[in-house]
């Protein structure tokens, strides 16, 4: 198997490289490559996974590049999860936002349309070389917002692209965790949208163990739960995604952040500056030890604005080397990678898997429609990838599916058209935004920020 990561230069290659160390000979992996059109990052990049690769006795070939043609040619797999604008760009989604009091945050509401604006054109072109070059590849999105870019990607008629996010798998790995099981043995059930889901049961051996456990205040305590309090994840009788916070507690969650010194863009981009930096000064002897601090100091400031508890917010936010990861479990399986690899798996060895992705809805949720993107969980095997009936869902999760996937339908039309009066539409009708002075003002902002990565956008449309 080849299998190109688009977007290697990235300061998480190394992790996914371990991740594909795991997965190596199980999937039969021959060639990794890592592509990206930043050749200073994969200069920085390269010799680090060159590294994690040699010290598992080289199990497989990595190989880099910048150009996108190579990379793509005759691969088997194809991981995307790339950057366009940078750091710099994710800072600027923020600081707009938050300058108009409405949340930035890269994925969800204003900050997430801004950086698909920037992400879709990108993808879109991965996606037509990937038909030209290796038509039965399969391509796994990571690139957020993950949910939108697939949905985009499959409306202009790409089918093998699956959107992937281990938030969308987060109940499984915590509940695994907790209980001392396999991650497989916990089958749960997902429904709702990337960054927007809900875990309702969580089965082993048949019994849905979820009820007990959201009884429990040490297993609330120990998970992203705690963000809500346990009544609110009790009341609803479902694991809640993290992501859920900024709209459970949005004005909270708006002023928290305007109070940190640092939006988490900003903080990211300086240690993403002191990594470059510091590994650019270390001998190759060093380059593990510097990389795993950064991912762990990276790691355990992760939401901190989100904790209920004031001392434990504050440790959080300025982290040592003893703060614990918010997400330890999925450290195993290796994050985004491990989705994306637990999946290929499954179709390339016909081994049956249940895992949480987003994939075209096809029925499984009946009030949704079929070709609608959705985040639920799927059965995976040989024959490729098929979501599992939902049926009904709670009326509230229904209605704020539906109003944001309202927003997504918009949000795609509008980038793939470049029609700035319906991505004011767009923005006026996400849930986070509700107002089309505002919308404007946020789509004018972001194009002008962006104009280098977005172009020129007409005024066309109406609905």
């Amino acid at each position: 198997m080849k299998l190109a990561l688009i977007g290697g230069g990235g300061v998480r290659s190394p992790e996914f490289v371990r991740g594909a160390l795991a997965f190596a000979a199980d999937i039969g992996l021959q060639e990794l490559w890592l592509m990206d059109i930043e050749p200073s990052r994969l200069n920085v990049m390269v010799p680090l996974c060159q590294q994690i690769v040699e010290q598992a006795n080289s199990p497989f070939t990595l190989h880099h590049t910048t150009n996108l043609e190579e990379a793509l040619r005759d691969a088997d797999m194809i991981v995307t999860t790339i950057r366009v604008g940078a750091e710099r760009g994710r800072v600027l989604d923020e600081r707009i936002a938050l300058k108009h009091n409405v949340l930035g945050q890269e994925t969800t509401g204003p900050g997430g349309f801004s950086m698909a604006m920037r992400s879709i054109p990108a993808l879109l072109d991965v996606a037509e070389q990937t038909e030209r070059l290796t038509p039965r590849a399969w391509t796994f999105n990571f690139t957020n917002p993950a949910g939108l870019v697939s949905q985009a990607l499959h409306d202009a008629g790409f089918q093998r692209i699956v959107g992937i996010c281990d938030s969308a798998n987060t109940a499984q790995y915590e509940i695994a965790h907790w209980l001392d099981v396999p991650t497989d043995m916990v089958k749960t059930e997902v429904f709702g949208l990337n960054h927007l889901s809900w875990t309702r049961s969580a089965r082993i051996k048949g019994k849905n163990v979820l009820p007990a456990l959201l009884q429990d205040d040490d297993f609330v305590q120990a998970t992203h739960l705690r963000f809500f309090g346990p009544q609110l994840a009790r009341n609803m009788g479902m694991f809640l995604n993290e992501y859920l916070y900024y709209y459970y507690f949005r004005d909270v969650a708006v002023q928290r952040i305007k109070e940190e010194e640092l939006t988490r863009g900003e903080e990211v981009e300086v240690l993403n500056n002191q990594l470059f930096e510091t590994l650019h000064q270390s001998s190759p002897d060093d380059y593990l030890r510097v990389y795993d601090a950064y991912n762990k100091r990276r790691s355990a400031s992760y939401m901190a604005y989100a904790e209920t508890d004031e001392t434990l917010r504050r440790e959080r936010a300025n982290p040592t080397e003893t703060t614990a990861l918010l997400h330890q479990s999925q450290d195993d399986v290796g994050g985004y990678a491990g989705v994306a690899l637990r999946t290929a798996l499954a179709i390339s060895q016909d081994l049956p898997l249940r895992i949480g992705l987003n994939v075209p809805n096809e029925g499984a949720i009946p009030t949704m429609r079929d070709d609608d993107v959705v985040e639920v969980t799927c059965e995976v095997d040989g024959n490729g990838i098929k979501p599992v009936k939902i049926g009904d869902i709670p009326e509230h999760a229904d209605l704020l599916m539906h109003s944001v996937k309202y927003y997504e339908r918009l949000a795609v039309r509008a980038i793939l058209d470049r029609d700035r009066e319906l991505a004011v539409e767009a923005m006026a009708s996400h849930p986070l935004v509700g107002s089309y002075a505002l919308g404007r003002t946020l789509v004018n902002e972001y194009l002008d920020a962006h104009q280098e990565y977005t172009g020129e956008w007409h005024h066309a449309t109406s609905l």
